[in-house]
């Protein structure tokens, strides 16, 4: 019974949903909203709950949108999630659905997660009679922009009562038709620093007169740099980055002020603490030996995010068995960060990709590109991967 009724599910999303789905994605892609400062998207997308019949909260953790449905027996409840926040990077594709907002984007499918979980949310709003349990839509706001929304809405008791929290990213890294998956740890820990270098100013023609700011930045971008390769163990994973120094206002003076920016990913909690101590104690140095001042500012991010092996399985196996078509590949751990984390901090579950890369190079750019795009045909696919797990969960099997 499980399976045939999934497969009922899967040809109604392809029969009914799969236009609107993809109607949904172009409607928020040409109207995408900046992380915190989101109004028109969770509007939207509360008025479609409504239309449903769901319990919806709107407001959660500050501006995400939770939706109840209540199956007719009881049973576990399952979550699932999508994230709805954009990216400032101007929308350089030449395509009808293009953004509409200068400036800003959906550069990462935020927008596509939000239309399937939308169509998983319309397609079982009309089975409740076949669940045995609860669904709970967890729509994010702020994935993008630390804090993110994720902490917030866990705080604001968007999972009370879950059993178990799945959720779905694109990803133009995998061609459509597969879907990654990785048991335990797979994404890193997020931090950000800024170093303000307060150096002396003055003429270039005499530097010994000043305390050059650039100079001192130069030394600590190299001094960084020592961190993971002589501090921390080689078999452990761990980047720290510098992205962004900005100083000095003309080719004949000496900077006193110069700004970098970076970032730390880890996987370890003790290397992580191990980083921001020796950036801390290396702007100290560096401030001594150079007649400098240099503050330190160090701010924490997303926790590393790791899959509970169970809910991983359970979704590798829901999806094999009900897509035949499906190609599962075990994806290797990434430096790369998500704050899905956070949810799986509080109860079981699994974060994992769907492909999104088709055969037009127009779904070849990656995550954050200007052009970046996706093949609509992993809309219609993340969303049979979500009705496989619930189906897993919430119909009888007797």
């Amino acid at each position: 019974m499980t399976q045939s009724l999934i497969a009922q599910w899967h040809r109604e999303i392809d029969d009914k949903l799969g236009d609107r789905i993809i109607g949904w994605r172009r409607y928020l892609h040409q109207r995408p909203e900046l992380s915190f400062e989101e109004k028109h998207t969770p509007a939207f997308i509360a008025a479609e709950l409504n239309k449903l019949g769901l319990e919806v909260r709107t407001g959660v953790g500050g501006g995400g949108v939770v939706g109840l449905l209540r199956g007719s027996r009881p049973g576990p409840t399952i979550a699932l999630r999508a994230d709805f926040d954009a990216l400032p990077i101007q929308d350089e594709k030449e395509v009808e659905y293009a953004s509409t907002v200068p400036g800003v984007m959906h550069a990462c499918g935020h927008d596509g997660h939000t239309s399937s979980l939308l169509g998983v949310a319309s397609l079982l709003s009309e089975q409740r009679d076949s669940l045995n349990g609860s669904i709970v839509f967890l729509f994010q706001h702020a994935e993008e922009k630390p804090p993110g929304g994720a902490q917030a809405m866990v705080a604001d008791g968007c999972l009370d009562g879950v059993d178990a929290v799945y959720g779905i990213h694109l990803a133009t890294e995998l061609p459509v038709g597969q879907f990654g998956l990785c048991d335990g740890t797979f994404m890193a820990a997020v931090d950000a620093f800024t170093l303000h270098v307060e150096g002396k100013g003055g003429h270039a023609a005499r530097p010994h007169e000043s305390v050059d700011s650039i100079v001192i930045a130069s030394e600590l971008v190299g001094k960084l740099q020592q961190i993971v390769s002589r501090r921390i163990s080689p078999l452990q994973p761990a980047v720290v980055s510098i992205g962004k120094i900005q100083g000095g206002t003309a080719f004949n003076v000496i900077a006193g002020r110069t700004l970098l920016e970076g970032t730390v990913r880890t996987f370890d909690p003790q290397a992580r603490t191990l980083i921001e101590q020796e950036i801390r104690t290396i702007a100290e140095g560096v401030a001594l030996s150079s007649h400098a001042s240099i503050r330190v500012d160090y701010t924490n991010g997303y926790p590393s995010l790791v899959n509970h092996s169970a809910e991983t399985s359970i979704a590798r196996k829901a999806i094999s068995d009900t897509l035949p078509d499906a190609v599962i590949v075990d994806l290797e751990k990434r430096m790369g960060a998500e704050d899905f984390a956070y949810y799986l901090q509080h109860k079981p579950g699994t974060f994992l990709y769907v492909g999104a890369r088709g055969e037009d190079e127009r779904t070849h750019f990656p995550h954050h590109h200007p052009r970046f795009d996706i093949d609509e045909r992993a809309l219609v696919l993340s969303a049979k991967a979500f009705l496989s797990i619930v189906g897993h969960y919430l119909i009888d099997r007797s």
